[in-house]
């Protein structure tokens, strides 16, 4: 369910009043996912970031679904080289090969991933011991681009041959999908009930 952003709600200030970041960090980040499909589209996006900021990927999200086949992994898992040089022709998307050529191969990982686990949920949830690691920091300086449970993670996927899962990246993805919640103290998400 979609909502509209909270006039004059108190807010993280990395998120501005960029009306797609602020719907962002109401309504997503660090919310807990269990889906799937929503883990995998994170990972990649997390990933297709490298080097840019959030809000170029943010406004690229949908061109990335429907170049990405809605980020059905057993469909990104199958792409050929064609394939591969129309993506890096779509002007939609990051045109970078490495991180092209790194979507697919994460998809296979992530296929063989749910073949072990059951699920990439059961796998990334292990991190943080199956429950959310919720911080309060008392200012966005006090977030660190890493942690512990970042760098494990990061370890083990590039372990299962993932790429672009840097500890920092790692650290991106557990925040945007809600492995940590990692709200300063006062906003007003750092109290709401997560869905």
């Amino acid at each position: 369910m979609t909502t509209h952003p909270q006039k004059n709600a108190i807010r993280c200030p990395w998120c501005g009043d960029d009306p797609l970041y602020v719907r962002y960090h109401d309504e997503e980040w660090g919310v807990p996912v269990h889906d799937d499909r929503k883990l995998f589209e994170m990972l990649i996006l997390e990933g297709a970031q490298a080097g840019l900021s959030w809000i170029t990927i943010l406004r690229k999200r949908e061109a990335y679904r429907a170049a990405f086949d809605d980020f059905d992994a057993q469909k990104v898992a199958r792409y050929t080289s064609a394939r591969v040089e129309r993506l890096m022709k779509n002007p939609g998307i990051v045109r970078n090969r490495l991180k092209i050529a790194g979507t697919i191969k994460n998809a296979k990982a992530f296929l063989a991933i749910q073949k072990e686990f059951g699920s990439f949920d059961a796998y990334v949830w292990r991190f943080v011991g199956g429950e959310a690691k919720v911080n309060r920091p008392r200012s966005v300086k006090d977030i660190h681009p890493t942690t512990p449970e970042s760098d494990a993670m990061s370890r083990d996927l590039k372990h299962r041959g993932c790429t672009f899962v840097g500890s920092t990246i790692c650290y991106a993805f557990m925040q945007a999908v809600g492995l940590v919640d990692d709200h300063v103290a006062g906003c007003s998400r750092a109290t709401s009930p997560k869905s």
